[in-house]
C-alpha cells in the first residue's frame, strides 16, 4: 500500500509510516500526540465493523487468528459479536 521511495520493490518502514501519519494529522490541524499509526488501524477496523457488522471480515483485515481477539480489540460485546459473525457469510 505504501511503496518505498528508496527501494521500489519494498515498502516504507514502520518509522516512515509513523512520520507520514504525524504529517497527515498535522496538516488537518489535529494534535499529533492524540493520533498515531495504531489509532488509525483501530479506527479503520471499528468503522468497518460498525458499517457492516461483519466481524469475520474485520478479523481477516487485522490478521487475527482468533475471533475473540478481534472482539476484544474492538471492545464489542462478545455474545453480540459472535451472533453477528455466525449470521454473516463472506
Amino acid at each position: 500500500m505504501f511503496p518505498s521511495r528508496i527501494d521500489y520493490l519494498g515498502h516504507v518502514s514502520t518509522r516512515q509510516y509513523a512520520r507520514l501519519v504525524d504529517e497527515w494529522v498535522s496538516v488537518v490541524g489535529l494534535d499529533r500526540r492524540d493520533y498515531g499509526t495504531h489509532s488509525v488501524r483501530r479506527t479503520k477496523a471499528a468503522l468497518i465493523y460498525k458499517s457492516t457488522g461483519n466481524l469475520r471480515a474485520v478479523q481477516i483485515l487485522l490478521s487475527h487468528t482468533n475471533i475473540q481477539n478481534t472482539v476484544r480489540y474492538l471492545g464489542v460485546d462478545v455474545d453480540d459479536a459472535i451472533t453477528l459473525s455466525e449470521r454473516t457469510e463472506i
